[in-house]
């Protein structure tokens, strides 16, 4: 029986005006390259964790000593548990954050002498990174994905899952390899967070129907979805996007609110857009001198993205070249007034949406990538602290719940078949499926077909073939990742993506030839296992047809 959380959503005369739930997708493609002493894109990983999840872990917990209670979903997907968990990329996030406060600290000194007129933000890099170090080595142990569990323990956050590597659900050619993207991302989530995740994030929020029964046999409870999911599925929604629906076999839909959406992501009216906040795009890895920036960059002394940028957006036409210094405590102001101006248009839209459903409470629900907060948005982190401050303080209209906390409250629940969508441009698949990219799935779809005769195939597989069958599964999913679709379509590290896909599909193809003729080489599969060591709980078998 479900069991109610009245304090989340109590009884019907303490009933707030409207709910709220942000839900933020922290992802990125498994990047791990052993094989090179430093790699330009594991820097994704780097940037990530200095610019999004120790600032919004140091936040979540600054808030709850608050007793601001904070309440929110964070979708915290498999690949990044697991780079978050390697020992080699935590010893070298630790190497990229101390060359960064080198150069940080080497910045306050020449500033101070050159160019006084960004004493101010080298000043809080320095301090911000310093920070940043004690955090990651002392508090949180180097380890942010007990970090995360403990502040879901806590109550504050609800950690959800995604796809196994982000595979794009409806394009995968099998059930079996369909239905291995979500068993194996439940079952490490199990190992990361010690139970069952409620929820999904389906990757890209692709749907199309068929996918609900694969998330209800994995006892998933419900899934993120973007709006047309729910606005073009059969019956109409009652309450439109501001209430989730059940599929016909239990498993609920949670659908974006398009309002919230434009108010933080559209470039023409959005938040990160403010003239005071920091400029992305401007950064000291460009604008310095390649002879004094050499210690801290590669071995290849290639210039690149440092993290470290001293102006502000000025303006969208400004050019780069005239852009003004940026000042953090400007910056920060505005980040308070944004969330206040965010939580007051929240409350005006429950009072249009509930009298417009005939007194029913709206759920707004507001999905976004977590890297937007932080790495894109600097000020991100600093406008979620505010806006759950003002949630918890300031107001008692809107409350902020969780999909689970919703399903929790045995409020009643409209059946409805879903439309198939995705969040890409459009809409619908085109982003994954286009003519830059439509030559990866004839590979794909044949992978995924060998996968399952192979698991079928081997049903008492001695130790080498055991491993090589796990590493043929492992090869399989990394080559499924929506990721390298999306940056080719994208045109952003194009090769790099294109080398990605085809690097897996041909260490799956070796090993499987390996498999077919009973002669795996031990040596070579060795050298696949350290390079892709992802999913060491993985057992082939959940690719076998029965």
């Amino acid at each position: 029986m479900l069991r109610r959380l009245s304090c989340i959503l109590p009884e019907v005369e303490n009933m707030p005006v409207g709910y709220f739930s942000l839900i933020l997708h922290a992802h990125l493609p498994f990047v791990r390259h052993p094989e090179f002493p430093e790699f330009l894109e594991e820097d994704w990983l780097y940037e990530a964790i200095t610019e999004v999840y120790i600032p919004l872990i140091f936040i979540f917990e600054r808030l709850y000593e608050a007793d601001a209670k904070p309440r929110l979903a964070m979708n915290i997907s498999p690949p990044l548990c697991e780079m978050l968990a390697d020992n080699l990329l935590e010893k070298r996030y630790t190497r990229h954050l101390e060359n960064l406060i080198d150069l940080a600290r080497k910045e306050f000194e020449r500033v101070k002498k050159e160019d006084p007129e960004f004493y101010d933000v080298v000043e809080m890099y320095v301090e911000m990174l310093e920070a940043s170090l004690v955090l990651w080595n002392d508090k949180y142990n180097r380890n942010l994905v007990n970090a995360f569990r403990e502040l879901q323990d806590k109550g504050v956050l609800e950690i959800i899952t995604c796809g196994a590597t982000h595979g794009f659900l409806p394009l995968i050619s099998t059930k079996e390899s369909r239905r291995a993207q979500v068993e194996v991302a439940v079952n490490n989530y199990r190992k990361h967070f010690g139970r069952n995740p409620r929820g999904i994030w389906l990757p890209e929020c692709a749907y199309e129907e068929g996918i609900e029964d694969l998330l209800k046999d994995c006892g998933i409870e419900y899934f993120i979805a973007d709006s047309h999911a729910i606005l073009y599925g059969d019956p109409r929604p009652k309450y439109g996007v501001h209430a989730p629906v059940s599929c016909p076999n239990g498993v609920a839909v949670f659908a974006r609110d398009i309002e919230t959406s434009q108010q933080v992501w559209s470039a023409e009216v959005g938040y990160p857009g403010n003239e005071i906040y920091r400029e992305f795009y401007r950064d000291v890895g460009w604008d310095l001198p390649l002879d004094y920036l050499k210690p801290h960059l590669h071995k290849d002394g290639s210039r690149r993205h440092l993290g470290l940028k001293y102006f502000r957006i000025t303006g969208r036409d400004v050019e780069q070249n005239r852009k003004r210094p940026y000042k953090p405590a400007a910056a920060t102001m505005r980040a308070a007034e944004d969330a206040g101006d965010f939580l007051s248009k929240r409350v005006g839209q429950a009072y249009d949406l509930r009298r417009a459903y005939g007194g029913h409470p709206p759920l707004v629900v507001s999905p976004y990538d977590a890297e937007l907060y932080g790495h894109w948005w600097f000020e991100g982190p600093q406008f979620i602290d505010y806006l759950f401050r003002k949630i918890h303080f300031d107001q008692d209209k809107i409350r902020a719940v969780t999909p689970g906390d919703y399903l929790d409250s045995e409020l009643p629940i409209q059946v409805q078949k879903p439309s198939a969508s995705s969040w890409g441009e459009a809409g619908y698949y085109k982003v994954w499926l286009n003519e830059g990219n439509s030559w990866m799935y004839k590979y794909a779809h044949d992978a995924e077909k060998r996968m399952t005769a192979l698991a079928d195939h081997f049903h008492e597989p001695n130790e080498i073939e055991i491993r090589a069958l796990n590493q043929c599964a492992r090869e399989l999913l990394l080559a499924q990742s929506s990721d390298w679709a999306f940056q080719i379509y994208q045109g952003t590290t194009v090769e790099y993506s294109s080398r990605r896909f085809r690097s897996h599909i041909h260490r799956f193809g070796l090993l499987a030839d390996g498999l077919e003729n009973y002669e795996v080489d031990e040596e070579l599969l060795s050298e696949i296992e350290k390079r892709d060591n992802i999913f060491s709980e993985i057992d082939y078998r959940i690719y076998r047809s029965s």
